[in-house]
């Protein structure tokens, strides 16, 4: 199956797991040419939707995430990348980059 990139946009919603403990690290995009460049090179690339540009998750901090496993979901338009990571996966040196909670206020009744 081929992946299913947005006719507006050109990305694809990426999903990025930490292969050991399966803990969610990111959400990210793909287009066309990260896509690719993940695939041929083993590591995760993204498009950078503030920015316009590719990057190579780890270019420059030394992050990198190694590529084990990449699954798109039924309808092709999200991708799951099963990575091994080599440090955080967050800019801000946190491991995940979803440590922010949300309080819930559920109805009773």
């Amino acid at each position: 199956m081929k992946p299913n990139f947005d006719k507006q946009t050109g990305l694809l919603t990426t999903v990025v797991v930490d292969a050991n403990t399966g803990q969610v690290l990111m959400v990210a995009w793909m287009n066309a040419d990260s896509y690719q460049r993940t695939l041929a090179s083993g590591e995760t690339w993204f498009w950078s939707r503030s920015r316009k540009e590719l990057w190579h998750k780890g270019a420059t901090s030394g992050n990198t995430q190694r590529v084990v496993n990449m699954t798109l979901d039924c309808d092709a338009d999200t991708l799951l990348v099963t990575v091994v990571p080599n440090g955080p996966a967050c800019h801000t040196g946190k491991q995940s980059c979803f440590f922010n909670p949300v309080k819930m206020n559920p109805k009773k009744g």
